[in-house]
């Protein structure tokens, strides 16, 4: 609040000064009949109707939305700036009209001097002045509303260069110079009107930049965990920049975790375009995402699944099949164990129809803490006992085993000829485990292969 107060005070004073250029000049051009300070005069008001409505913006902005105005006050920028786009246009033509009637039409018996030039300095003190207010305010505070009044001073600075110079001119004998500057200051006002017509029009019909849209698109795909994004709708209103997005998510995603996301995505697209007010709609999509990945995401978060591994999916005569292993609680009784197998096979078929057959392997679920103790070398003497006996094994390489309460983790790394199929390394490790698990209970073996 204290910041658009700011704005509001510089506006204020830039507001004041322009009109006092407006009046200085308007006056000491009627008096030193010189009609490119007339003209000059009108651009300042042009320049004291636009800060009007900044101003307007800017006390507007303070206000929040209503029941009438969902989307805040804004609009009435680009209403007003509408409105004095076609009043300065008409303005415009008139000067122009008058300029070539007046080069048509003999000499005035009141030309410009001194006092038109004086007139004429008297803004250029204005302008200078607002162009420096403008310019340290903004880096001081910012905002839209501020830099769109400086660009003004820095344009009516500009003009009234050029009224000085057709009085110049006049003071010098060329007695056309007052009306070919006021035809020329004439045309600028007419293309600066209908800049500012075709502007605040198009705001009013929510036109947005591609670009910006394209960059917010960029930030919502590249935002963790968001698949796609789907319809982006933009708008601004006054110095707001309101955007309506709709992100896909995977469908396994939670509510929470969604709403988690969500909010990453207003933080990224906020810290990108700072003037921003983003609604963000989530919908769930397993567009992109493998199969496998499907299975393994929709089996984990059943209840009572511990764990899911070995992922696997296969086609046979245009089907699909599945085969998962999924672990449950090892003191779980048969019965317990296969209605949740149940329930993961129709889960898994209704969510993801295309799949013909779902084959469940179901495993006791052992714990793995991430804190061990070491083993003693005597559980180490037996598993080399048990490799020894394979000679298909070319080198024992490191073994590790840990304990933790009744759980041993074994890791054990050994190498094999280089040339042996992997389906053989398969079988043998696969076996080897086994004699492992017979010797030593409650064990947890890895076996790392490694060709030689």
């Amino acid at each position: 609040m204290e910041i658009f107060g700011l704005r509001t005070r510089v506006l204020q004073i830039s507001l004041l000064a322009i009109f006092s250029a407006f009046l200085v000049e308007l006056i000491f051009g009627l008096v030193s009949n010189s009609l490119a300070l007339i003209t000059d005069s009108i651009h300042a008001l042009l320049d004291s109707v636009v800060t009007l409505i900044l101003l307007l913006a800017a006390r507007m902005a303070i206000k929040p939305p209503d029941e009438e105005h969902t989307y805040g006050h804004g609009k009435i920028e680009s209403l007003g700036g509408l409105i004095g786009g076609i009043a300065i246009f008409l303005i415009a033509i008139f000067f122009i009209y008058e300029s070539i009637h007046r080069l048509q039409s003999p000499p005035p018996s009141v030309l410009p001097g001194t006092f038109a030039i004086i007139g004429g300095l008297y803004t250029i003190g204005i302008d200078i002045f607002r162009i420096i207010l403008l310019r340290r305010s903004i880096k001081k505070i910012g905002g839209t509303t501020l830099k769109a009044d400086f660009y003004h001073a820095v344009m009516d600075l500009g003009s009234t260069t050029v009224a000085i110079l057709g009085i110049v001119l006049v003071t010098y004998g060329f007695y056309n110079g007052d009306f070919i500057a006021a035809l020329i200051l004439g045309g600028l006002l007419m293309v600066l009107s209908l800049k500012l017509i075709y502007k605040t029009a198009q705001e009013l019909t929510d036109i947005i930049s591609p670009e910006l849209v394209k960059k917010v698109r960029e930030i919502i795909t590249s935002t963790e965990d968001v698949t796609d994004a789907g319809t982006i709708m933009m708008r601004k209103s006054g110095d707001t920049i309101f955007a309506d997005v709709t992100i896909s998510l995977r469908g396994d995603t939670s509510f929470d975790k969604a709403h988690e996301i969500s909010v990453r995505v207003e933080k990224n697209i906020k810290n990108e375009i700072s003037n921003s007010a983003i609604t963000i709609h989530f919908e769930p999509t397993w567009k992109n995402v493998p199969l496998d990945s499907k299975i393994f995401d929709i089996a984990k978060n059943i209840d009572g699944v511990k764990g899911v591994h070995n992922v696997s999916t296969h086609k046979s005569k245009g089907k699909t099949y599945s085969n998962l292993h999924v672990m449950v609680d090892k003191k779980m009784d048969l019965y317990s164990a296969h209605k949740i197998s149940e329930i993961v096979e129709e889960t898994l078929q209704e969510s993801l129809p295309e799949i013909e057959h779902v084959t469940i392997h179901l495993e006791p679920f052992l714990a793995i803490p991430e804190n061990f103790s070491l083993e003693d070398k005597i559980t180490e003497k037996k598993i080399r006992d048990v490799l020894k006996k394979y000679a298909e094994i070319k080198k024992i390489g490191r073994i590790v085993s840990l304990k933790f309460e009744n759980i041993l983790k074994i890791d054990i790394d050994c190498s094999f000829d280089k040339d042996l199929s992997i389906e053989k390394v398969h079988d043998l490790t696969s076996e080897i485990n086994h004699l492992i698990r017979a010797e030593i209970k409650n064990a947890v073996i890895t076996i790392h292969p490694e060709p030689i």
